[in-house]
């Protein structure tokens, strides 16, 4: 994947260049996790075709004055959105008592500080990259609901930013509510959407069929 390669090099080369804190410049130089890595390969980079907006090591603060860092922290536009890819064995299991209180106390350390925090299982990075591929789109839904191509009526244009806000499949009654549009209008503008590949049917007989985005 050399498109990937290259981008990464040059997105990991920008953040460590333009880092002027020695603690996370510290991290950054020692490269980032396997978990990480596999991640952006597999998952985001596929999903989005770039690597805008996200930091990866990124410091922030607890109520302890201490430090913790955030495997990738996405912000555009100033928002503070969170990832991090949870390894099996240390977060799994090997958690003792102890590391599970503390994994639940940053959690909510960074959800008090206005994060939206968004757990991968490195398992599902391997097993069921299509399915993370799916909460990564959704989760930038949470932030960019503007990003859509122009030719697009604005009803067409809604019914995308409808679907990557979703974590799951929605059917046509679902976004005719929604659109508060006709039952007909609504399946006109699926099967549109579904002919441009922007969305997918995902089951159903033509009367049932239910949706989503494609990844």
């Amino acid at each position: 994947m050399q498109r990937f390669d290259q981008q990464y090099e040059e997105w990991l080369t920008r953040n460590l260049e333009n880092e002027i804190n020695p603690r996370r410049k510290e991290f950054l130089g020692k490269g980032l996790g396997h978990g990480t890595v596999e991640f952006l390969r597999a998952v985001w980079f596929p999903a989005v075709g770039n690597l805008d907006h996200l930091f990866p090591e990124w410091e922030v603060r607890d109520f302890n004055n201490g430090y913790r860092y955030l495997d990738l922290a996405y912000m555009p536009g100033g928002v503070k959105g969170g990832i991090e890819i949870q390894g099996f064995g240390p977060h799994a299991r090997d958690l003792d008592v102890r590391r599970f209180k503390d994994l639940c106390r940053r959690h909510c350390l960074l959800a008090l500080d206005g994060w939206t925090f968004l757990p991968i299982a490195y398992p599902s990075i391997v097993e069921e990259p299509k399915q993370c591929q799916q909460l990564v789109l959704s989760f930038i839904g949470k932030f960019i609901t503007t990003d859509v191509p122009s030719n697009l009526t604005w009803l067409e244009a809604e019914t995308l930013r409808f679907a990557r806000r979703l974590l799951r499949t929605f059917t046509p009654l679902e976004l005719a509510h929604h659109l508060k549009v006709s039952d007909r209008h609504t399946r006109r503008i699926l099967h549109k959407l579904v002919e441009l590949q922007l969305l997918d049917i995902t089951g159903g007989q033509q009367r049932y069929r239910t949706y989503q985005l494609r990844v």
